[in-house]
């Protein structure tokens, strides 16, 4: 992941102050503040909180994208394979909830199994995302602009055929 840490944290303000969104495990979170940002981290799922806490040693909100309240709060929002699992119809409010979080110029990380639409895999809810699925998106949220947007190809064992859409995406106010 430091690759994409790297991207992301290059175009933040030093020291920043990021929010991982739909943190998981932890673990970006984790790596966040050992590169001396200051994080904040939610999840929804309770028992990724209590794993995420124990993995990152900082307290992590139990809280659903649609709950976010936070204004002009973050330098970076992080949401790495998290927006997904956001319905295509909530996606775009969540996206405005997203941006209003973020401080002026503030930047958005975001990844989406690459694709369009909505599935159930397991058990799950997966919001697919392609670039003319992310142009439309983006059209519904007012004040987000698109930094860059590039596939990559999921680097874990046995899904080396799947790929991911990430976007960089800029408050422009």
């Amino acid at each position: 992941m430091a690759p994409l840490h790297r991207r992301f944290l290059s175009l933040l303000r030093n020291p920043a102050h990021v929010l991982d969104a739909g943190c998981g495990s932890g673990r970006d979170a984790l790596a966040f503040a050992t590169l001396d940002c200051a994080v904040t981290a939610f999840d929804a799922s309770p028992a990724l909180v209590e794993l995420a806490e124990q993995h990152c040693g900082q307290p992590v909100q139990c809280l659903r994208f649609q709950d976010v309240t936070w204004q002009s709060e973050f330098d970076g929002i992080w949401a790495c394979a998290s927006l997904l699992h956001v319905s295509e119809p909530e996606l775009p409010e969540v996206m405005q909830r997203m941006r209003d979080a973020l401080k002026p110029r503030g930047i958005l990380y975001a990844s989406f199994k690459y694709g369009r639409g909505e599935r159930e895999h397991h058990g799950r809810r997966f919001t697919d995302l392609d670039e003319p699925g992310l142009a439309a998106l983006l059209r519904q949220v007012t004040g987000l602009e698109e930094v860059e947007t590039w596939t990559t190809g999921d680097r874990r064992p046995g899904r080396e055929s799947e790929r991911w859409l990430n976007t960089l995406l800029r408050r422009t106010d």
